[in-house]
């Protein structure tokens, strides 16, 4: 699995936040709209019936905040011994019946670069509107060999996702 912006993918699977855990909690992101498996069961969501899809509560910093936070958590993480639970964010689903808020984990180290956080959110409104699929995301995952690109590629690729 690779990580670019808010979004883990695979060579056939793309995830907002963190992948399915031992918990068996995720939200997954196909072609036709977005799929969450929870306690309440699984539920699909189309594309077509979203009027928008944005993620709130995420861990944003600037990046060289991001690289000090990330500095502070290794040493954090050393010194205590665990990892914790990593944060958790919202992916809220707007439709015409109303609004659905599914929680997701965070996959950051620490939090998300804020340019990578925009482009994410624009590139989850492109999915809505139908300008994009997450099947382009997957298409990379499959040359991308699970390996997760530095901030200026994961930027470069969200740009050419979201048509900019």
């Amino acid at each position: 699995m690779a990580m670019v912006g808010l979004f883990w993918i695979t060579a056939d699977e793309v995830y907002v936040g963190a992948p399915p855990g031992t918990e068996g909690r995720g939200v997954r992101l196909t072609e036709k709209g977005v799929e969450a498996d929870a306690a309440g069961g699984h539920r699909v969501w189309t594309w077509e019936e979203l009027r928008s899809a944005t993620v709130e509560g995420a861990p944003v910093r600037s990046a060289s905040r991001q690289r000090l936070a990330l500095a502070v958590e290794i040493v954090l993480t050393a010194a205590l011994g665990g990892t914790g639970e990593p944060p958790e964010m919202l992916l809220v689903l707007e439709t015409a019946s109303g609004t659905e808020e599914l929680a997701v984990h965070s996959a950051a180290a620490g939090a998300y670069d804020k340019e990578e956080f925009a482009l994410s959110q624009e590139l989850l409104a492109r999915f809505v509107d139908g300008g994009a699929s997450p099947r382009t995301l997957t298409a990379w995952g499959r040359v991308a060999d699970g390996t997760t690109p530095k901030s200026p590629e994961r930027q470069a690729l969200l740009r050419k996702w979201t048509g900019g």
